[in-house]
C-alpha cells in the first residue's frame, strides 16, 4: 500500500514539474511616448539565430501577425525596422520525491521523514526576442520576448513559436481598445 502511494504521489510530481517545464512565457514592453498610428509599413533588418532554417520561420511568423494588424511588408525603408534574435540554452531543474510518510504524519525516531530521492533533470529553452524600432529616428518602440521549453520534435517547435509570436502581438498596437 505505501509503495502504491509512493508511486502514485512521484508520477503527480511528475506530470506537475513537466507541466511547469512547458509553460510558455510571453512578455512585451514599448515606448509610452510612440505614436503607434504613425507606422504603416515594416522591414526586415536581421534576424540572428544560431539555426538558419529558423530565419524564414521567424519572419513568417511575425509577417503574418504584423499584416493582420494592417501594417504593409516592404522590401526596404519602411517605417518599422525589425530586428529578432532567437537563442537557446540549458536549464536544469530538481525533483524531489519523498517515500515513508505513510498515513497521517507518523514520525519515524526522532523527527525523521523517511527516505529522499532527489534527480535533475536538463532541458533546453528557446527564446525569441523581437524588437520593433522607429526606421526614422532609430529608437526602439516596442520588445516582445518569448520563451518555451523545447522539444525534439521540429514541428512542434514550430507550433510553439506560431503560438508565442501570436501572444506577442496579441495586444499589438499598444493602446488599442477593443
Amino acid at each position: 500500500m505505501n509503495l502504491q502511494r509512493t508511486i502514485f504521489a512521484s508520477i503527480g510530481v511528475g506530470l506537475l514539474c513537466t507541466g511547469m517545464l512547458s509553460a510558455q512565457q510571453v512578455k512585451t514592453d514599448y515606448d509610452r511616448n510612440a505614436d503607434f498610428g504613425q507606422y504603416k509599413t515594416f522591414s526586415w533588418e536581421k534576424v540572428q539565430t544560431q539555426d538558419q532554417l529558423w530565419v524564414s520561420r521567424i519572419k513568417e511568423a511575425v509577417n503574418a501577425n504584423l499584416t493582420a494588424k494592417g501594417l504593409m511588408p516592404v522590401e526596404s525603408g519602411g517605417d518599422i525596422a525589425i530586428l529578432a534574435m532567437g537563442t537557446t540554452q540549458n536549464q536544469q531543474t530538481l525533483n524531489t520525491f519523498y517515500e515513508g510518510f505513510g498515513g497521517g504524519w507518523r514520525w519515524r525516531g526522532f523527527g525523521g521523514f523517511g527516505d529522499a530521492t532527489t534527480t535533475t533533470e536538463t532541458y533546453k529553452v528557446g527564446t525569441l526576442v523581437v524588437d520593433l524600432f522607429d526606421a526614422h529616428n532609430k529608437t526602439l518602440i516596442w520588445r516582445g520576448v518569448s520563451s518555451d521549453t523545447l522539444s525534439d520534435k521540429s514541428d512542434k517547435n514550430i507550433k510553439n513559436l506560431d503560438k508565442g509570436v501570436q501572444k506577442m502581438f496579441e495586444h499589438f498596437p499598444p493602446g488599442e481598445k477593443k
